[in-house]
């Protein structure tokens, strides 16, 4: 993990690792504090797409890309190994926070239409 890094968020999986969205190199990481094992990809949107947002739920991992228009919302399933992307339909500065919701759902911050999305993931 040597290099510039800028983590915006970060998420604790179902397994206490730690998943964390590298904004400026385009990247997404996990960090395993129990062996010190460490990995990272790149986010589908490349080097300059941004990757703000991120949680898990129901051990797939949730990230936004804050680099294009609109904003992505992105999961990605660590058993496949796959990413699945939706635009955000509020466009812009969407996506930068997020949480799971008790039940099993997603909370999205729209800060740049002043909302807050609901991600029905039922």
């Amino acid at each position: 993990m040597a290099g510039l890094h800028r983590p915006r968020r970060i998420a604790i999986t179902t397994g206490d690792a730690i998943g964390y969205s590298d904004y400026v190199r385009g990247r997404l990481g996990r960090f395993d504090p129990r062996t010190g094992d460490a990995n990272e990809r790149p986010s589908p949107g490349g080097v300059n797409s941004g990757p703000y947002g991120i949680t898990f739920v129901k051990d797939l991992l949730w990230h936004s890309e804050s680099g294009g228009s609109p904003n992505t919302l992105l999961r990605f399933d660590p058993k496949t190994e796959t990413f699945q992307t939706w635009g955000i339909p509020s466009g812009r500065d969407a996506g930068g926070y997020m949480m799971a919701t008790l039940d099993g759902n997603l909370f999205l911050a729209c800060s740049g239409v002043d909302s807050i999305a609901l991600v029905d993931l039922q």
